[in-house]
């Protein structure tokens, strides 16, 4: 259904207040899963980048690009490993994933922002000793647990006006590289930018009390009742590594923390700039 022009000058007028809240403020966007490879999707995320970017809102892009490297594998006869929800990263595998996540997706996402009229600097977690790292574990192979963050280069952009774009791709001593899970690497970077608030994009419309039935999304949740909706089950399998690295962020400095659907066009402008959001925030009590 088309908006006349009054509406649309209601709805800008509406969102005044939350543009006020998190001018000159940092927010962190984690993004990846179906917004990341389909194209009118990551459009309309680059646009929404751009957009609060104007706006004068701080805004970072922390990326991972999981298809795109199992693509790249798959061409290169490479097979795709994955233990606990990880990537299995052995050290021909780690070199794809260093020349894809900060190579040609970090770019291609660099141009699509420059194309809409923003400003962006392309950037991984090797650049100005960003996120050093150790092995995770043995069976892992080169998946990156953060020992070390600066946060000096993306100060530095931001300051400048620009968006930094990161690949979760991290260091060590031995200038190894490491594969970073972009959940913890976003959430790490969050609490180390003391940012207002992190969202991370996901495939799912947020945490549900049946996650099979979308009505009944929770819209907010303290992390002390954590244990108790996992004790339910209601966190689960994949969400709960994605929200003990936002509980983290929290406990670092991020004043807030959110899971939303990046099936859903304007998702981050809808969950920020509205008063009723579209799905779960994360608070400390």
């Amino acid at each position: 259904m088309a908006i006349d022009n009054q509406k649309k000058a209601e709805i800008l007028a509406e969102a005044l207040p939350n543009i006020q809240m998190y001018r000159n403020k940092i927010i962190v966007v984690k993004y990846g899963g179906n917004a990341m490879v389909n194209e009118e999707l990551k459009k309309t995320v680059m646009h929404d980048l751009v957009y609060l970017s104007t706006m004068g809102i701080k805004t970072v892009l922390v990326h991972g690009g999981g298809p795109e490297i199992n693509k790249t594998l798959e061409k290169m006869n490479i097979e795709s490993r994955f233990a606990d929800g990880l990537r299995v990263t052995d050290k021909e595998t780690v070199n794809v994933v260093q020349m894809v996540l900060a190579g040609k997706v970090n770019k291609d996402l660099v141009c699509h922002i420059g194309n809409l009229g923003g400003h962006a600097i392309g950037l991984s977690g090797m650049d100005g000793g960003m996120l050093k790292c150790k092995p995770l574990d043995e069976k892992h192979g080169f998946v990156g647990k953060i020992t070390e963050l600066n946060m000096e280069a993306v100060i530095e952009t931001l300051g400048n006006g620009w968006i930094p774009v990161i690949s979760t791709i991290g260091f060590d001593a031995d200038g190894n590289c490491y594969n970073i899970n972009a959940d913890t690497a976003a959430a790490a970077i969050a609490g180390a930018l003391k940012a207002e608030a992190l969202i991370s994009m996901t495939d799912i419309v947020g945490l549900c009390e049946d996650k099979d039935d979308p009505e009944t999304l929770i819209h907010k949740v303290y992390i002390s009742d954590t244990p108790a909706l996992i004790a339910k089950g209601i966190i689960s399998g994949g969400m709960i590594p994605k929200i003990d690295a936002m509980t983290k962020a929290l406990r670092q400095g991020c004043k807030k923390a959110f899971i939303i659907d990046g099936r859903v066009p304007h998702s981050i402008l809808m969950e920020m700039l509205t008063d009723e959001g579209m799905g779960t925030m994360f608070k400390i009590n």
